[in-house]
């Protein structure tokens, strides 16, 4: 559906030359909600800018249903922009036209007729529960109520492709989760292609199937929501996953540690069934050692449970060995822990998984 091919983007101010994009290359499936996250500066509205041509690569192609943007003419690009709609933070709203008119602009501008613009329009109101607001003007609207006209207008010309650039950021967490609900119900009804930019990774836990982290113009990790989630590799994807999956050992615990010396501390990870398993008692069970549970949580990510446990083993070091194989058969993951720190992602970490 989209597919960005090594794309450099590179501005020239005051004789000063900007790298916002450093060799970025990602695919967007059908049926996707892809979420591209990472903190401000980047490069992940260059990049979302680049699918609706917004935005020219200085190297490197842009496809999008197979084709790339920069074989058309300015008469056919304009063509091929009319599938791809888009989602703005600040909403972008014509303060002088009524609610219906900014959702009807869009199927105006395509000349469309007018028995078939009020049905559109009448029809998406409907879609994002504001039929009562037709006649109202922005002015007149919450912050959240002029998003959904946002999104509305986006829908009016029947896109493939939805593109949102911070749609939630400017709104509080209440209003956020109902646009989140929204959108992924445009993905499951609508079969639209959703392509999100954010800096939220809340955004990208609710609604998100498949995730890019960018740095620095550069895509620094990217995969499956659930995977990147339960084994971030980057720093800056730690960083990212730690606001919503909170895994750090509490103070008063690691003071504990540090006072009776090197324990044998271990980070388990636990996805989909076997969070729900009876793994640990197995375990105790099964081998003569002690487990002193230190911390854990649950997470419900795109309907499938990610639990995070650190825990302590005493026994022999041989058994320990094994009670970790065990573990790791059970398709849990395993980290052991070094160097434990206060307020650290743990430091270094020797980590081995299935």
């Amino acid at each position: 559906m989209i597919e960005i091919k090594d794309v450099f983007k590179t501005y020239l101010r005051k004789g000063i030359s900007n790298e916002a994009l450093r060799g970025v290359s990602l695919s967007v499936e059908e049926g996707d909600i892809f979420g591209v996250i990472g903190y401000s500066g980047a490069g992940k509205s260059t990049l979302i800018r680049m699918v609706n041509r917004l935005e020219s690569p200085t190297s490197g192609r842009v496809f999008v249903g197979g084709e790339p943007l920069d074989q058309y003419s300015e008469k056919e690009l304009r063509e091929v922009k009319k599938r791809i709609g888009m989602i703005f933070q600040h909403f972008n709203l014509l303060e002088t036209k009524t609610v219906f008119d900014n959702i009807a602009l869009p199927m105006i501008l395509s000349k469309k007729n007018k028995i078939e613009i009020q049905n559109r329009v009448m029809e998406l109101l409907d879609f994002v529960g504001l039929r009562d607001k037709a006649e109202s003007y922005p002015k007149e609207l919450s912050g959240g109520q002029k998003q959904r006209v946002g999104i509305a207008r986006a829908l009016a010309n029947n896109p493939s492709i939805l593109l949102c650039d911070e749609a939630t950021s400017a709104l509080d967490p209440q209003t956020t989760q109902s646009i989140l609900e929204i959108l992924k119900k445009i993905n499951e009804e609508y079969k639209i292609t959703i392509m999100i930019i954010t800096h939220e990774m809340s955004v990208i836990q609710k609604i998100c199937n498949k995730v890019a982290v960018m740095e620095n113009g550069r895509i620094i990790e990217q995969g499956n929501v659930l995977d990147v989630f339960g084994n971030p590799q980057h720093q800056t994807t730690k960083s990212f996953v730690e606001t919503v999956i909170h895994n750090s050992i509490p103070n008063s615990v690691l003071k504990a540690i540090q006072t009776n010396g090197k324990q044998h501390i271990y980070r388990l990870k636990f996805v989909g069934s076997s969070a729900s398993e009876p793994i640990l008692t197995n375990l105790i069970r099964n081998y003569e050692i002690e487990v002193n549970t230190l911390f854990a949580t649950m997470t419900e990510i795109q309907d499938t449970t990610l639990g995070n446990m650190i825990i302590n083993m005493d026994g022999n070091h041989l058994v320990i060995n094994q009670a970790v194989s065990y573990l790791r058969n059970q398709g849990v993951l395993v980290e052991e822990m070094e160097n434990v720190e206060y307020n650290h992602y743990f430091g270094s970490t020797n980590s081995s998984a299935l």
